[in-house]
């Protein structure tokens, strides 16, 4: 048994942060029933390529994108916006905990489909609307996108090399950092309301921003400019409260030094053959060596240029400071650690025996993670779930009418 095991989630949200979170509480062993457009579905179906190859080879029309988040769930394809597709989802609604929406603020109270509706049915419902800018606020009824957010939000002031150095300018995260996290944030929040819910019998509503998680999780940047007044600037792969903590080049490729303290720092440079360094009145602590970080910048790069990177990782890491070679994707998934970790799962998928997914980084000793369900096809599981509520006659018609497919 999953540890969420008994947990039925209603998931009508698309794009990623909704469906992130989805992901995550099917990964923990909730029933998550996806809800999407006959015909079309969630969007990211359709943002491709890349697309899964099938066992022949072939490319088919499931997106790598769709198939990134929505693992473990099963898919029904109802319209919404019909009157016999919101009694469906109402009559799923009765039986469900929890509810994912990522709709604009308000966009599901025509339909009967809000809190207020749902919980006058279900008091115990749990509903979690995630959206760019929350429920309340200037921005409210605006729609809201990663990107978007990122800017907004703060975070790629504070990403990307300085504006003087060659490729300067703010820059985006590499995947949609504010959705993932929102995701994440909002898994958390399902699962207070859930244990709340054991004490109070009652379910409540969850209302989640991306703009909010984004400021949230500025984190140590956010609160170094609360603190001194002073707006923070970009640092490139350097780091705002510790020196050396950034990327150097060495003869051969690039490699990460993250020096935590001093004792590392004295450490660091016995191994890589400067035992002097520590003794200089410019680097003896930590907060000497962000006021000189740009003078130990210069001698560490020259210094280590004088080798190959596999040499300094190696040395560096004999010595306990934490050091290690930039991968790539394919590098990554080559780890040793990653694949000792299960990080790469193969699960049965109705067109392609062995599809290949990254695994849940969610480690449970007696409810681990199950792999059961590979990413659904569209509607695949629409008569299985609605024979719930429905007979096979009243399923007939309404495929017939194209409000079920």
């Amino acid at each position: 048994m999953g540890a969420l095991e008994g947990i039925r989630v209603l998931d009508l949200s698309r794009v990623l942060a909704g469906p992130w979170c989805g992901q995550i509480l099917a990964d923990l062993g909730a029933e998550v029933i996806k809800v999407e457009r006959p015909k079309t579905g969630d969007d990211t179906r359709l943002w491709g390529p890349p697309w899964m190859k099938n066992n022949q080879g072939e490319d088919t029309c499931e997106a790598a994108y769709y198939q990134s988040a929505n693992r473990n769930k099963l898919s029904v394809a109802i319209d919404i916006s019909t009157a016999e597709g919101q009694e469906l989802v109402r009559a799923l609604a009765a039986d469900s905990d929890v509810i994912i929406e990522n709709y604009k603020a308000g966009s599901l109270k025509k339909y009967g489909l809000d809190y207020d509706s749902l919980s006058a049915i279900n008091p115990k419902l749990v509903y979690c609307s995630i959206t760019g800018f929350g429920q309340t606020g200037p921005r409210a009824p605006e729609p809201g996108y990663d990107f978007i957010i990122q800017g907004m939000g703060g975070l790629m002031s504070v990403t990307g090399e300085k504006d003087d150095l060659p490729g300067g300018g703010p820059q985006k995260v590499g995947v949609a950092f504010a959705d993932l996290t929102t995701g994440l944030y909002s898994t958390i929040a399902i699962q207070a309301a859930l244990l709340n819910r054991t004490i109070t019998g009652l379910g409540q509503y969850i209302d989640m921003a991306l703009l909010d998680v984004q400021v949230a999780t500025l984190a140590n940047q956010g609160m170094n400019y609360l603190a001194s007044g002073k707006v923070p600037g970009r640092y490139g792969n350097a780091h705002a409260n510790i020196v050396p903590y950034q990327v150097f080049k060495a003869a051969d490729q690039d490699f990460i030094i993250a020096c935590g303290n001093d004792k590392q720092f004295v450490a660091l440079s016995n191994a890589i053959g400067l035992p002097e360094l520590p003794n200089d009145p410019r680097f003896t602590t930590n907060a000497l060596r962000i006021k000189y970080r740009t003078e130990i910048g210069e001698l560490l790069s020259e210094h280590f240029l004088n080798n190959n990177a596999k040499h300094w990782v190696e040395a560096i890491h004999a010595v306990k400071v934490p050091v290690g070679l930039i991968n790539n994707l394919e590098q990554a998934f080559e780890e040793p650690q990653i694949q000792a970790r299960n990080m790469l799962i193969e699960m049965q998928h109705p067109l392609k025996d062995k599809l290949k997914v990254i695994g849940s980084p969610i480690k449970l000793s007696r409810t681990p993670v199950e792999y059961k369900k590979a990413p659904p096809m569209l509607g695949e599981h629409t008569n299985e779930i609605l024979a719930r509520i429905a007979d096979a006659e009243k399923l007939a018609e309404l495929r017939t009418k194209g409000i079920i497919g």
